[in-house]
């Protein structure tokens, strides 16, 4: 049977009171289970932080001996226990180490997306399906007219620009996937990227998901014109507003991060309108639960057949 207040939203995030845990908690618990290392699922000063070793690799780099007091590392499907909660991390594909939480408890099975994705992504393990009574999703574009374009695509649009490309993208995840896009589909184009994106680059290497051919940033280099494509964070490309001799351009499924309508850079880490319909097909769950966007859409779409419920 569901217990409908299995999970609740509370001031710090997403609680779990059977188990006495909270789900990407938005302030620092006492027991978090992390699903991902993106700053707004893991931040720091959890007692006890349970994830992937990807995610905490990523989240000691972020924020040093604050990153939690102690961590509890576990793989793909290995099942662990907080408070008689059955739990498991399923691959979410969303970026390196990113996880669904499946948590079962007296019988019925309740699965969190975190953030995830269905399009191909080699830098990150691929997503995994599994059956659950309770879907708990993210609807950040769970809207009938978003629909994501193909990213080799996308990237190829990369091939028709000949000056150099100061391309923003977030550092972890993002920023991996596109030099691994640049790298396959764009291969006489020279990658440079900012320092700061060049740890993370070595955390993927040492789990064995190399991005592909890159080097640090060099500002001899971007004087000359070679087809370079800086990658750079979102801070150091907004401060480049009024960079001369380059295409600015901004990756990302969000339009108004587009810096011009002519050349644009749709590629979105997360599930469009026919992804979330195909998740739920696969999980095939008696209810859906709705967060981090809007459900409404989904609410009309199954009104009759599945009960969704918006949590946030």
């Amino acid at each position: 049977m569901i217990t409908s207040d299995f999970i609740v939203v509370n001031e710090n995030g997403l609680y779990c009171r059977y188990g006495d845990f909270y789900l990407d908690p938005k302030q620092p618990v006492q027991n978090a289970v992390i699903s991902h290392a993106h700053g707004d699922h893991a931040v720091s000063g959890n007692a006890n932080v349970y994830c992937t070793g990807a995610t905490s690799a990523f989240m000691e780099l972020r924020y040093g001996k604050l990153a939690a007091r102690q961590f509890h590392l576990f793989g793909f499907r290995q099942i662990f226990d907080i408070g008689g909660v059955q739990i498991s991390f399923i691959s979410a594909g969303h970026m390196l180490g990113s996880a669904q939480v499946l948590m079962e408890y007296q019988g019925t099975k309740y699965l969190y997306t975190g953030d995830y994705k269905l399009q191909p992504d080699v830098t990150c393990d691929a997503i995994e399906w599994v059956k659950a009574d309770v879907l708990i999703t993210e609807t950040t574009f769970a809207d009938p007219s978003v629909q994501h374009p193909d990213p080799v695509a996308e990237i190829k649009k990369l091939n028709d620009i000949k000056s150099n490309i100061l391309l923003g993208a977030y550092a972890l995840g993002k920023s991996q996937r596109l030099i691994n896009l640049i790298t396959t589909w764009c291969p006489q184009k020279i990658i440079l990227v900012h320092h700061r994106i060049m740890p993370v680059n070595l955390i993927y290497e040492q789990f064995g998901f190399s991005p592909g051919k890159y080097q640090l940033y060099g500002r001899k280099l971007m004087k000359e014109q070679k087809e370079y494509v800086y990658l750079v964070p979102p801070f150091t490309f907004d401060s480049y507003f009024k960079a001369k001799g380059v295409k600015r351009l901004f990756a990302s499924g969000w339009k108004n991060l587009q810096t011009n309508e002519k050349d644009t850079l749709f590629i979105s880490d997360h599930v469009d309108w026919n992804d979330i319909l195909q998740c739920i097909a696969l999980v095939e769950p008696k209810q859906i639960w709705t967060l981090h966007g809007d459900g409404k859409h989904l609410q009309s779409h199954f009104k009759g057949s599945i009960d969704v419920k918006l949590l946030g």
